[in-house]
């Protein structure tokens, strides 16, 4: 760091937290597309497969706001019928379907350590 006077300490230290947040930022969302192009991959791979078209629709959609960002894995064509797959359901004629769990397998192999992650970036100033 370059020589400050007082007068400039306090923009010089607001410039240095600014480029601090936007380094973990940019570091901190990236972990996070990683994070869910695992799940999604892994999903898709434990995904029922008795015709193949159930486990290609999962896709990944971005939803960021201010200071969150957000990476939801959902079935964009068969969304109503994923928690029935995952958990099982009661047959109409008695008895249950059993489950096939894939979307919550796949979160906690790759989803439970990424708070871990994230610390490891703020500590790191933006490094991983």
């Amino acid at each position: 760091m370059a020589n400050v006077s007082i007068d400039q300490l306090a923009n010089a230290i607001v410039d240095a937290i600014r480029e601090y947040t936007e380094d973990v930022s940019a570091a901190i969302e990236k972990k996070v597309d990683e994070v869910a192009d695992q799940v999604l991959r892994e999903t898709k791979n434990l995904a029922p497969k008795r015709t193949g078209e159930y486990a290609k629709t999962f896709t990944k959609t971005k939803q960021d706001e201010y200071g969150k960002t957000k990476r939801v894995i959902w079935n964009r064509k068969h969304y109503r019928r994923v928690h029935l797959l995952e958990f099982g359901h009661a047959k109409r004629g008695g008895g249950r379907v059993p489950a096939y769990p894939h979307l919550r397998p796949a979160y906690e192999k790759y989803g439970a350590a990424l708070p871990d992650h994230i610390k490891r970036i703020i500590r790191n100033g933006g490094g991983t």
